[in-house]
């Protein structure tokens, strides 16, 4: 690796052998101020419904900021979490030492990331662990996958290793939000990922059949050496000409950040999996933008507002799992998830409303149909309720969170969201608090579809939806006004 034409005064192996001996050097680095992180630890459901952790948290992450540039990261280890701290100290100490200046093209950069890590040999004092690997064999299992942002001269690139998932949410001149997934996970439903395999003269019929390799979904992963040395004893692996489980990176990039408006997400495949096991995996990256955006409205501080995203995921899951319905069986656990926002631009509430000032999200779900599009699409109604005074924001969301019952005289704000698979809207616009049934002293109780009769009266939301929608589809907004 050079820098300015001069080779590093450190080599990637020294710099990974000095980090072994100072574990907290990155403490003297700057934290982005721009970003805010959210965790949950791994848990399983008993009969009673009661959440028990497993094991020990194994992801972590990094936001560092530099006179140059911004370096963020999410690592979902496994089977421990050595392999994941290991990768993101070295993964610092590789680009956050003067390797990267703003005179760097992009082909300097997406060489520079790909070198980064110790992707494609082990380090010392792993080489001679592989060696011994039948007696040291816990000692060489676990491993990560990563997903990693960096911002440098206002363009933004992806490095990605395995199941994680990056997001970039972009305000539209329509005032739209436009959600671009960046990079695809590196699993047997990736066609590239196959056809790679495949050329290493593997089956991909067997490979989508049998879906996990060795415990894990992902095809790249850093660490993990029992699996990589020994696939020729893994049968789906066996016939591989060389390395099937590789950690090489997949970098995308840069993308220009002028004029961009919205915020970046680092998600975990924790965080992903959970959602998708609660509400199924068409709409999870609509539904996460929704829930930060709706966050983002009224909190102040993006460490709240991540922590809160994580929560109703990890809410929602719960619930899933305790109403014994549909999506129950996928829900009896989820691993630990993590959550990374990073704001492009993007103004924060002033904080008037937060959660524990006992703002809430009520949504409720609606059918919508549009008989001027055959696209299948869905509505989802919120009321936000203060607590006290006045909110004048409203935001879409797809979760539910816990509150009481609203009381006279407050007064909702009330978000239509309608989402299809081109294209998303919003529009938002102040209720009387009419908006609401009376409640019976009787819970209702479900008919035999699992619904109950609603509480809320939607005649002045479809009037709403209808004047505000008169002028032709697409014209409101999702998120903060």
């Amino acid at each position: 690796m050079t820098h300015g034409g001069h080779h590093c005064s450190l080599n990637a192996c020294s710099r990974c052998c000095w980090l072994s001996q100072h574990q907290s050097w990155t403490d003297d680095l700057p934290l982005c101020q721009l970003c805010g992180v959210g965790m949950a630890p791994n848990c399983v459901y008993g009969p009673d419904g009661k959440s028990t952790q497993t094991h020990p948290n194994e992801d972590c992450h990094f936001c560092f900021s530099t006179d140059c540039c911004f370096l963020y990261g999410v690592f979902n280890g496994y089977d421990g979490s050595r392999v994941a701290n290991f990768v993101s100290q070295c993964l610092t100490a590789e680009l956050l030492l003067g390797q990267l200046n703003s005179s760097h093209s992009d082909a300097d950069i997406r060489r520079i990331l790909t070198q980064g890590v110790p992707f494609h040999q082990l380090p010392p004092q792993f080489q001679k662990i592989a060696e011994r690997l039948k007696a040291l064999e816990q000692e060489v299992s676990g491993g990560a996958t990563a997903v990693v942002a960096l911002i440098l001269n206002n363009k933004l690139y992806i490095a990605n290793v395995g199941t994680n998932r990056a997001l970039l949410c972009k305000g539209t001149p329509d005032r739209q939000n436009q959600v671009i997934p960046i990079g695809r996970a590196h699993t047997t439903d990736n066609e590239e990922e196959l056809a790679r395999l495949t050329q290493l003269g593997l089956d991909p019929a067997r490979l989508r059949q049998t879906g996990l390799i060795a415990g894990q979904s992902s095809l790249r992963r850093i660490g993990d050496y029992k699996v990589k040395f020994s696939y020729t004893d893994i049968d789906v692996l066996s016939a591989a000409k060389s390395k099937p489980v590789i950690a090489e990176p997949e970098i995308h990039g840069g993308h220009s950040l002028e004029g961009v408006t919205g915020f970046l997400l680092l998600m975990s495949e924790g965080l992903i999996k959970a959602l998708e096991a609660a509400h199924g995996p068409e709409q999870v990256n609509q539904e996460i933008v929704a829930m930060v955006a709706a966050e983002l409205a009224q909190q102040s501080s993006l460490e709240a507002v991540a922590q809160s995203v994580v929560e109703r995921v990890k809410r929602l899951h719960h619930d899933a799992y305790a109403s014994g319905r549909q999506r129950a069986p996928h829900c009896s656990r989820h691993e630990d998830m993590t959550l990374l926002i990073r704001t492009i631009n993007y103004p924060l509430s002033d904080g008037s409303l937060t959660p524990t000032q006992g703002g809430r999200i009520y949504p409720v779900s609606v059918p919508y149909s549009n008989s001027q599009s055959t696209s299948k699409t869905s509505v989802t109604l919120s009321l936000v309720m203060p607590c006290q005074g006045t909110l004048t924001n409203g935001t879409s969301t797809a979760s539910t969170l816990e509150g009481g019952t609203p009381t006279p005289g407050q007064s909702p704000t009330a978000t239509l969201q309608s989402t299809n698979t081109q294209t998303q809207s919003s529009s938002s616009s102040s209720g009387d608090g009419s908006l609401f049934r009376q409640r019976g002293s009787q819970a209702a109780q479900p008919d035999e579809t699992g619904r109950v009769p609603p509480y809320v009266d939607f005649t002045h939301f479809y009037r709403l939806w209808g004047t505000e929608h008169s002028e032709g589809p697409g014209q409101g907004v999702l998120g903060p006004q």
